[in-house]
C-alpha cells in the first residue's frame, strides 16, 4: 500500500542525500590557509554543485514542478569564472553524476529559477549556514514541497549533526511528510527510520532555547530579553542552519525564536520550509513573532509574517505574549 507523496519523498531523500554527501566532501577538504584568507570558493561550490544535483533529480521526476531555489547560474557562465565552473563539475563527476559538464551543470541550477508562487512548486537551499559550513560547524541541505499553500513534503540534510539515537553516527536526514510523522536516518548508513518528537517541557525555568551563532540572522538582544523575563536559566544552543529545527524537533531544545534584526526584512521560504514541517509533525508549533501561521503563498518571500517562533507547543502561548509584552513597553 502506497502512503501520499511516497514517490516524492524517495525522490527527495536521495537527492539530498547525495548532495549533503557531496557537501561533505567540499567540507572535509577546507584547510585552515582556505580560512586564514577567508576563501568562501569552498562553501560557493558546495552551495552550487548541491542546487545542480537536486535540482536534476527533481525535474527528471516531476519536469512539471517549478523550483524555488536560492542560485542561478548567471555568474557562472561569465568567463571569468570557467575554472570555479569546473570545480563543480569536477565534483558533480566525482558524484558519480551522469553527463556532468558545464552546460548541463548550468542548466541543473538554472532550474531552481522559479520566484513566484504556483499551487505546488519545490523549495530549496543547497546550503543553509554558509558561515557554519566555513567554520566546519553545523550547516543544512533543505528541501520541501508545497502543494496549495501547505508544505507537505520536507527533507533536511545536516552532515554534522548526530543521530539522535546513537550519536556516534555522526550526520543524519530529517524527513516529515504532513500528517505522517517526523523521522530520523543516518546520511550515510542504510538503518530504519526512526521517529523523533519534541519536549513536553511546560515551565520556561526548565526549557533551553536555541538561536543563529550569528546576530546579523536573528536579535541576540531581544533573544536574552525574553529569556530574562521568562525565567529561562539555561545557556542558549548556538548553531547554524535549520539544524535548529531538527534540535527542537527531536526535543534537545525547547524554542527557537528567529526574531527580526531590522524594520521591513521578511524571511526567505527556503531557509524555513523543511523545518517548519519537521517541527509540526514532531508535535511542535511555528508561528511568527505574532502567533500567526506562516504564509507560503507569497512567492520567496513570507511577505506577510514578521520573524520565526518555533516550540515544543506548550510554551508557544506563553512566549508570544512575552514578545508582544517586550515590544509594547519598547
Amino acid at each position: 500500500m502506497t502512503t501520499p507523496f511516497q514517490r516524492e519523498l524517495q525522490v527527495a531523500l536521495a537527492a539530498v542525500r547525495q548532495a549533503s554527501l557531496i557537501c561533505r566532501s567540499v567540507q572535509a577538504a577546507i584547510t585552515d590557509e582556505v580560512l586564514e584568507k577567508q576563501d568562501k570558493s569552498p562553501v560557493t561550490v558546495a552551495d552550487f554543485s548541491s542546487q545542480a544535483v537536486i535540482c536534476r533529480a527533481l525535474n527528471a521526476a516531476f519536469p512539471e514542478d517549478p523550483i524555488i531555489g536560492e542560485e542561478d547560474a548567471a555568474e557562472l557562465r561569465q568567463t571569468e569564472n570557467h575554472e570555479f565552473l569546473e570545480k563543480i563539475v569536477t565534483e558533480l563527476s566525482a558524484a558519480g553524476i551522469p553527463e556532468s559538464n558545464a552546460e548541463n551543470t548550468c542548466r541543473w541550477i538554472d532550474q531552481g529559477g522559479a520566484k513566484e508562487y504556483s499551487s505546488r512548486f519545490w523549495t530549496l537551499d543547497p546550503i543553509d549556514g554558509t558561515k557554519g559550513f566555513l567554520r566546519k560547524e553545523q550547516y543544512a541541505v533543505s528541501l520541501a514541497l508545497i502543494i496549495d499553500g501547505k508544505i507537505v513534503v520536507g527533507v533536511l540534510g545536516c552532515p554534522n549533526l548526530p543521530h539522535p539515537v546513537n550519536e556516534s553516527i555522526k550526520g543524519t536526514i530529517y524527513y516529515a511528510v504532513a500528517g505522517q510523522g517526523a523521522f530520523a536516518i543516518p546520511l550515510d548508513q542504510e538503518q530504519a527510520a526512526v521517529p523523533i518528537g519534541v519536549t513536553s517541557t511546560s515551565n520556561f525555568s526548565q526549557s533551553r532555547f536555541c538561536e543563529s551563532v550569528e546576530s546579523g540572522h536573528s536579535s541576540h538582544g531581544l533573544s536574552q530579553q525574553v529569556a530574562e523575563k521568562l525565567g529561562i536559566q539555561k545557556e542558549p544552543r548556538r548553531l547554524d542552519s535549520q539544524a535548529k529545527y531538527a534540535v527542537v524537533a527531536q526535543g534537545d531544545a525547547d524554542i527557537y525564536m528567529r526574531l527580526p534584526t531590522r524594520v521591513g526584512y521578511r524571511e526567505k521560504i527556503w531557509d524555513h520550509a523543511a523545518g517548519v514541517l519537521l517541527v509540526e509533525e514532531a508535535g511542535g508549533t511555528v508561528t511568527d513573532i505574532n502567533g500567526k501561521p506562516l504564509e507560503l503563498n507569497h512567492g520567496f518571500e513570507l511577505t506577510d509574517n514578521q520573524g520565526v517562533i518555533v516550540t515544543n507547543g506548550p510554551l508557544h502561548l506563553g512566549l508570544i505574549e512575552t514578545l508582544n509584552k517586550l515590544a509594547t513597553d519598547q
